[in-house]
């Protein structure tokens, strides 16, 4: 036993100690911390190669829409609620 305290009088090991209980636990940037930032990161990265697959879908539905006049005209009518003049519109509304 007296051995291991002949080290806790060391201002080295002392200092040393102090110094890896600081950076570990207590400093801003500690071990927990940079686990929670580490897993935003990932839930970020997720969430933007979600938003890059929405985007080039969006994108193809646009250039197939463009090139349709039939589609664009269907999707005119359901979206938009257009009409041609000699039709009437009746809209349901469900409970």
């Amino acid at each position: 036993m007296g051995k291991y305290l002949k080290y806790t009088k060391n201002f080295y090991f002392v200092f040393t100690l102090f110094f890896v209980v600081w950076m570990v636990f207590i400093d801003s940037n500690d071990i927990l911390t940079q686990y929670k930032l580490n897993s935003k990161l990932k839930e970020l990265e997720r969430q933007k190669e979600f938003y890059l697959e929405r985007k080039d879908k969006i994108q193809a539905d646009r250039e197939e829409l463009m090139s349709n006049n039939e589609l664009l005209e269907k999707f005119a009518r359901e979206r938009y609620l257009m009409k041609r003049k000699t039709e009437d519109l009746y809209v349901v509304i469900e409970d």
